[in-house]
């Protein structure tokens, strides 16, 4: 933990508002996640806090435990490896940069009448994005053929999504792992992982 503070910090943030939602009534909790969506509405109105407070709520509580594994597999690694302020780049230009692309897309789609206006206030939250980033980023941490194997699945995972039934939010997990995959430029000077040898006879 010492190692990945902000991986843990943002776990915990998510933790206690995940508390909060599952404590909350339904009507309650419907409001506290509106209000911290980055949808259209939210964006207009409040841009800041909807950028910054999507990323620290989920809309499903029972999931938290699913999360921590996920913080634990590709956040603590590359925030390790990195150091914080390169991690916190890497996830923030991500979580960033995919819900504004996304949300211009939903916005686009609302004036050609191919969604309902109700997606201007659709919920819109979560640590996906930048987790997608991470996953992205650590692919130049793993030696080869290690790092193909990741890539591989890591594009696998997004892609088939985004070609089969897509949604404004595959479309942000594929922005989020480009975005990724971009900043190799932060990886100069740090080591790679050395694939083992087997021992010789």
């Amino acid at each position: 933990m010492r190692s990945s503070p902000g991986t843990h910090v943002w776990l915990l943030i998510i933790a206690i508002t995940g508390v909060v939602i599952a404590l909350s009534s339904d009507g309650r909790g419907r409001y506290l996640l509106h209000r911290n969506s980055s949808n259209l509405h939210q964006l207009a109105h409040h841009p800041l806090q909807a950028l910054l407070g999507s990323a620290f709520w989920i809309e499903n509580p029972a999931a938290l435990p699913l999360y921590a594994l996920l913080f634990e597999v590709f956040h603590a690694p590359v925030e390790r490896w990195l150091g914080t302020p390169r991690w916190l780049f890497t996830v923030a230009a991500a979580h960033i940069a995919a819900t504004l692309v996304s949300q211009q897309v939903v916005l686009e789609a609302i004036r050609d009448h191919d969604v309902p206006r109700s997606m201007a206030h659709a919920v819109d939250i979560g640590v996906s994005y930048g987790l997608a980033a991470s996953a992205g980023i650590l692919t130049y941490r793993l030696a080869r053929p290690w790092r193909w194997f990741h890539l591989a699945g890591a594009v696998t995972f997004f892609a088939v999504p985004l070609a089969t039934h897509p949604t404004c939010t595959d479309l942000g997990h594929a922005i989020s792992l480009l975005i990724g995959l971009a900043c190799r430029p932060l990886t100069r000077g740090k080591p790679v992982a050395v694939a083992r040898r087997p021992p010789a006879d």
